[in-house]
């Protein structure tokens, strides 16, 4: 686990999540009916290089692809390929840079055209949890204070919460210490401390919470069918307010 308090430090990392925003901007200009999501990955591969960074999933672990194209039933970790997007499809997307030695990563997830109303509003809900988790992103705060505000804002729309899958610690590496469940108990877990930079990603199913991977060994599904949503930001724990790392040069488009 990483925290960041030299100034040099701060500034890549804000620079690695404004490179991060831009790019997640560019492709949700990218999603509607009849895209191939391989057409998507080449965009995103050459945008993130354009920008002086790298693609952080590349690779990574022997990851394929640039980002995660996840579409319907598929919750995380979809490959981008021959899959043509439709309307009415939930389709999320999840990307991760490392610019100069500092990593960021972020997700969100939409409805292309038109959907049905259960799918827009998992999106709406789903969004919601992230923002609940951000603003408990706290010094002095715990880990489970953000796994609950998540947890209890997915549940009482009526929504399971992905439980084998977690939000991380990020920065000098993709994936650091502290895991963060989307769902637990207030008070509990790693005390957050100021410096600590934190991918917050709820993941919510419209069904049952439970979840398997396909014979790819990547693609992460629901295992009853149902539809799944993800919503992530990267966070620089702050005093008096969390900073959202992972937002375009407009700002944040969520």
């Amino acid at each position: 686990m990483a925290k960041l308090t030299r100034r040099e430090d701060l500034e890549k990392i804000r620079r690695s999540g404004r490179i991060l925003g831009n790019v997640l901007e560019k492709v949700k200009t990218l999603l509607a009916p009849g895209v191939n999501t391989a057409f998507i990955e080449e965009v995103v591969r050459e945008f993130i290089v354009r920008c002086g960074a790298r693609p952080a999933f590349l690779g990574y672990r022997g990851f394929p692809a640039a980002l995660c194209i996840s579409i319907n039933d598929e919750v995380v970790h979809g490959i981008p390929g021959e899959r043509v997007i439709r309307s009415g499809d939930l389709v999320s997307i999840d990307i991760g840079v490392e610019f100069e030695g500092f990593y960021t990563d972020a997700a969100f997830s939409m409805v292309v055209g038109d959907g049905h109303p259960v799918a827009r509003r998992l999106v709406e809900v789903t969004k919601k949890a992230l923002y609940a988790g951000i603003r408990q992103a706290l010094p002095g705060n715990r880990v489970g204070d953000i796994s609950h505000a998540i947890q209890t804002t997915i549940e009482r729309e009526g929504f399971a919460v992905v439980r084998d899958l977690v939000g991380h610690g990020v920065g000098k590496s993709l994936h650091e210490d502290p895991q963060i469940p989307n769902f637990g108990q207030k008070g509990q877990g790693a005390i957050l401390e100021e410096g600590m930079v934190l991918a917050i990603e709820p993941m919510a199913n419209e069904r049952g919470y439970r979840v398997k991977i396909l014979e790819d060994g990547w693609t992460v599904v629901t295992e009853d069918g149902g539809l799944s949503a993800h919503f992530e930001h990267t966070v620089l724990v702050r005093k008096g307010q969390p900073e959202i790392l992972t937002v375009s040069e407009r700002g944040d488009f969520f």
